[in-house]
């Protein structure tokens, strides 16, 4: 039910960002100014969709090799709104999991998640297509960084086991009783993009994520809550970037 209710909470703040994107547009013509007096014009409205992965950082290991690897998606829209910055927001779905890094342990989690996020992008390359009077056309290459916050519905289930869960698995009670729970994150990424044609971009982009909790993987209180930082993830995508103009 949580995660119903965040994703229309998600989509109705797209809706509302993509609205207020789309008005401004539509008044695309109206010229901003950099610091150095350049007049530049804003947007056009960014719709990114992107596949890829999630690697989990916490309690029980963080290396690669102890992950599960599960599919993670995401929908997104972009607005530039300086020379080199750009707001976005973006809903992501993904699944994550790992085995323990310690044998005499043991444990194990699979979860599912749904995260929502509002991010300033900064390109550090500059695009002289974006002034006024310029017959410059985008770079074919751009790098970027960005951080943002937001929320995630984390639903972990914790195990006895080294291989991934299946529906044999026995799965333990869970720690709290009030899954899927919800966490804040601070993401903070890179990016490389590449131009495939005026509208159209791929880009391969790698975010870690701060939480607020120790429990994304539902271990804690199994190891006497002796942990001394929160559990963390990185999300590693290949995006498609269409610019509606």
């Amino acid at each position: 039910m949580r995660i119903r209710a965040m994703i229309f909470g998600v989509l109705v703040a797209a809706s509302l960002f993509s609205g207020h994107a789309a008005m401004a547009q539509y008044h695309y013509q109206v010229r901003h100014y950099n610091h150095k007096g350049r007049p530049f014009y804003q947007g056009p409205l960014h719709v990114t969709l992107g596949g890829g992965t999630a690697f989990y950082d916490g309690d029980l290991g963080r290396s690669p090799g102890n992950d599960f690897l599960g599919p993670a998606i995401s929908l997104g829209v972009l607005y530039r709104l300086t020379a080199h910055l750009h707001l976005g927001s973006e809903f992501s779905y993904f699944k994550m999991g790992a085995h323990d890094k310690a044998p005499e342990r043991g444990l194990a989690f699979t979860s599912t998640n749904g995260m929502g996020t509002v991010f300033l992008r900064f390109d550090l390359l500059p695009d002289e297509s974006i002034f006024a009077a310029s017959t410059a056309e985008a770079p074919i290459f751009q790098v970027y960084v960005q951080g943002g916050a937001g929320l995630l519905l984390y639903d972990p289930q914790a195990y006895i086991g080294t291989a991934r869960a299946n529906s044999n698995t026995s799965f333990l009670a869970p720690e709290r009783n009030d899954y899927p729970a919800m966490a804040g994150v601070a993401p903070v990424g890179l990016g490389f993009a590449v131009r495939l044609t005026d509208q159209l971009r791929a880009n391969l982009e790698g975010n870690y994520y701060f939480t607020t909790t120790d429990q994304l993987d539902d271990i804690n209180v199994r190891l006497g809550g002796a942990s001394l930082n929160n559990d963390g993830f990185a999300t590693l995508m290949l995006k498609l970037d269409y610019s509606i103009k």
